[in-house]
């Protein structure tokens, strides 16, 4: 189906005020140039805020954190050591800029650490590591055991570039534009784009598995716990801590970028004891590599959201 640029986000709120930031983050991102889906939850009392909270969304680097907990619960459970080592050959690892994907040599790394390095840094080569120690469909049917059922996890990281390598060459902005143009007539020529067949999620969804995690819901306790630890070590903190940096303040985090998608999920903990889970969803309308204007809009949203929740 395709996405018409006209049509006005669908907010959720659980009240008057909260309804009120759901329409001031959407009217911002709109003003960019910037479509998708926000969800802001405090994990205690429930109470939210958001829009277009059910729409299915690729995610690019977002699939690792599901991807992270099922490993963690095959470890917490004793299904897989942590202290296994396993070796990565860049002549057929897996692409990216960071972590072992940018290695030049062979490297023989433990199974927590590429779990680290997969969270920390969004190291592909980790990730794709990972799946062949817990293939892709083992993943997806454990998400569903847990109930996650709107968080699909179709294909291995390495199949991202692979496809827009295949419908764009080496061409980088073309197939930015390809994806900014199927993205509005709904034929995707970049078949990890096309929700029907990409790893997958709703900010729904996803605000659900973190609250869960956060809450000891899922998985093996000592696998949420170790999730949260790694998440709270993310480098790259540009998107939602943008605008909540603070002593009083931990922002534990997943960013997903691939072509004209930014994304990120994570939970923002006060001093005081708030708790907010978001989910930040987003599709560009431009051709850039670099878009901080986007990236703080997304700070921005989690600013106005948390500080609404925290009351």
């Amino acid at each position: 189906m395709s996405r018409a640029r006209a049509n006005r986000p669908s907010c959720v709120a659980s009240d008057l005020a909260l309804l009120d930031v759901s329409e001031a983050i959407a009217a911002d991102w709109a003003a960019l140039g910037v479509h998708g889906s926000f969800l802001a939850r405090s994990i205690d009392t429930g109470e939210q805020l958001g829009f277009d909270v059910h729409d299915a969304i690729p995610l690019a680097s977002v699939v690792k954190v599901p991807l992270a907990l099922v490993v963690l619960d095959h470890i917490a459970t004793g299904a897989l050591d942590a202290a296994r080592p396993v070796t990565v050959d860049p002549a057929t690892g897996s692409v990216g800029p960071t972590g072992l994907a940018a290695f030049r040599h062979p490297a023989t790394v433990a199974v927590g650490d590429l779990v680290y390095l997969m969270l920390s840094v969004s190291d592909n080569a980790s990730g794709d590591a990972l799946f062949d120690l817990v293939p892709v469909e083992e993943v997806d049917v454990q998400l569903r055991s847990w109930g996650c059922t709107c968080i699909r996890v179709r294909h291995r990281l390495d199949h991202m570039y692979r496809c827009a390598a295949g419908a764009a060459g080496n061409d980088f902005s073309l197939a930015q534009e390809l994806a900014i143009r199927d993205d509005h007539t709904g034929r995707h020529t970049i078949e990890t784009l096309d929700p029907a067949h990409a790893n997958t999620g709703t900010a729904d969804a996803l605000v659900d598995l973190l609250q869960r995690v956060w809450r000891d819901d899922i998985a093996h306790p000592a696998a949420t716990a170790e999730l949260r630890r790694l998440m709270g070590l993310q480098v790259f903190t540009h998107r939602l801590a943008g605008e909540l940096r603070a002593d009083t303040l931990r922002v534990s985090g997943k960013t997903g970028t691939f072509l004209h998608l930014r994304h990120e999920i994570g939970v923002v903990e006060a001093e005081s004891g708030h708790r907010v889970a978001i989910a930040a969803l987003t599709r560009s309308d431009r051709r850039a590599n670099l878009a901080p204007d986007i990236d703080l809009a997304i700070g921005t949203a989690a600013r106005l959201a948390f500080e609404a929740l925290r009351r």
